[in-house]
């Protein structure tokens, strides 16, 4: 009787192993980074999921700012049009552009020409990693599970969709709000500030009104930002389609902010905010603990009631 239980036992335990092992099975994943600061944030993550087991490649361009290979994930490059000199000027001259001592208008005109030279040199990149068709083919036969990017390059964002892939996006923010709007969240120009203003969210009316003129501002940013995307997304998937619409086919958004530092508005239940992701040293709040314990030990008391 005693062999006949323990025989149970084993056969109960292999079961449960059985029924989780899809739970415990390391996935792939393909990260398309953007280059400077943004890889920064997000190397930590890549490099925390690789640690774990999960098959990470990460694709990098030939010449780059930061973007070095690691131990931790698979790298595969591809050829760009420029050199890493003229990658270094152009970061070098947006770099020193808040600095330099110019009238208003003479430097936003400096912007505007180092941003349009920026992102053609970028969407000059994306261009070329889309067109090499043994990267292509790699990524397919690899059969990934997911695509990790950073909005602000839609080269990834082009690429899921071209391998039919979920996209996972690690981001700061957009500009113009895309990123809200992709997601359909309630955005009223009346009470949330636009980008590239210093008002909070108690404008008064002068301001509200100021805000919504901003509006025509953000799009011709957007515009400057991702026209060429928009151009390639087209010629690659064969169809009319905008950045937006890649956007809203969007799996997971985890910001890279914390949300009790924002100003207060409606967000959707696939948007994660992971702000403390790249603190140096993690330490929990006292406070929030004992009261979220508190709050624990109160909703359990309050079910057995």
């Amino acid at each position: 009787m005693a062999r006949l239980n323990l025989r149970c036992q084993v056969a109960a335990g292999l079961t449960v192993l059985l029924c989780l092992w899809d739970f415990a099975e390391s996935g792939k994943l393909l990260v398309v980074p953007p280059d400077g600061s943004h890889w920064l944030s997000m190397k930590v993550l890549v490099e925390k999921l690789a640690q774990r087991g999960h098959d990470v490649v990460v694709v990098m361009p030939e010449n780059s700012l930061l973007l070095r290979t690691s131990q931790h994930f698979t790298v595969k490059t591809y050829s760009v049009p420029y050199t890493q000199k003229q990658l270094d000027e152009i970061y070098g001259n947006i770099g020193m552009n808040p600095f330099n001592n110019l009238p208003f208008l003479e430097k936003s005109i400096q912007f505007y020409v180092n941003m349009s030279q920026f992102m053609t040199m970028l969407a000059s990149a994306c261009q070329h990693l889309l067109l090499d068709k043994d990267l292509v083919t790699f990524f397919q036969q690899k059969k990934f599970d997911a695509l990790l990017s950073d909005p602000a390059f839609p080269c990834g964002s082009i690429l899921a969709e071209y391998l039919s892939l979920p996209s996972v996006y690690f981001l700061r923010g957009l500009p113009c709000a895309m990123d809200f709007d992709a997601a359909q969240c309630p955005n009223p120009w009346s009470y949330i500030p636009a980008s590239y203003t210093t008002f909070s969210d108690h404008m008064t009316f002068s301001e509200r009104v100021k805000n919504l003129l901003m509006v025509p501002v953000n799009l011709f940013v957007c515009r400057m930002f991702f026209g060429k995307y928009e151009q390639l997304a087209s010629e690659l998937l064969q169809k009319e389609i905008t950045i937006m619409d890649l956007l809203r086919k969007a799996s997971i958004w985890l910001f890279r902010y914390e949300f009790a530092f924002e100003y207060p508005r409606p967000v959707m239940p696939n948007m994660f905010f992971i702000g403390g992701i790249n603190c140096a040293q993690k330490k929990p709040l006292s406070e929030v603990c004992y009261f979220s314990t508190w709050m624990i030990f109160c909703g359990m008391v309050w079910g057995w009631q």
